[in-house]
């Protein structure tokens, strides 16, 4: 219960400071990975520490290549390593598989959404039309909304809110 309560606390903060600033703050996760540490080691003795620290290297590892390519941030692959670190391996994969549904989704969101979606779906409708009659499929999506970016820890929070409704591992 005290371990839900902090990652949830963190979480909605992550939320708030990614969405306002686009950061997820040091001074917010080195802090809570320390009592990460601490309450685990505490409240279930070495094993808790371990798997505790297990979580952190499998949050760690998920959106480590990730970040070396580029395309993601350091605060996201801290904020995933703090969830391990908080819950467990098992929790945070489970965390990473919806964060990615969750991410997926959000992207596809921005793409479709934005300013000339009416444009972009009527080129769809008839490039796909044009397909039957052997006609190249058209460039409907421009490479400007592809570069668009959004704020992943929102994802990395929606998909552990998820995992802990759906009781973490349980569903895998």
């Amino acid at each position: 219960m005290l371990l839900n309560i902090l990652l949830f606390t963190v979480l909605v903060i992550c939320i708030i400071t990614d969405l306002k600033s686009r950061k997820i703050y040091n001074k917010v996760i080195f802090p809570s990975l320390l009592l990460a540490f601490l309450l685990n080691g505490i409240l279930e003795g070495w094993s808790g520490f371990s798997g505790s620290l297990l979580g952190f290297i499998t949050g760690l590892g998920i959106l480590l290549i990730p970040y070396l390519m580029g395309g993601m941030g350091a605060g996201d692959v801290k904020l995933l390593a703090l969830v391990g670190a908080v819950k467990g391996a098992s929790f945070v994969f489970a965390t990473a598989i919806l964060m990615a549904v969750i991410g997926a989704a959000i992207g596809l969101g921005i793409i479709l959404f934005r300013k000339g979606f009416f444009q972009r779906l009527k080129a769809l409708v008839f490039a796909i039309c044009g397909m039957r009659y052997g006609m190249k499929l058209t460039d409907t999506i421009d490479n400007e909304s592809l570069k668009k970016t959004f704020p992943y820890g929102v994802a990395i929070a929606g998909g552990a809110f998820t995992a802990i409704l759906l009781n973490g591992s349980t569903f895998i």
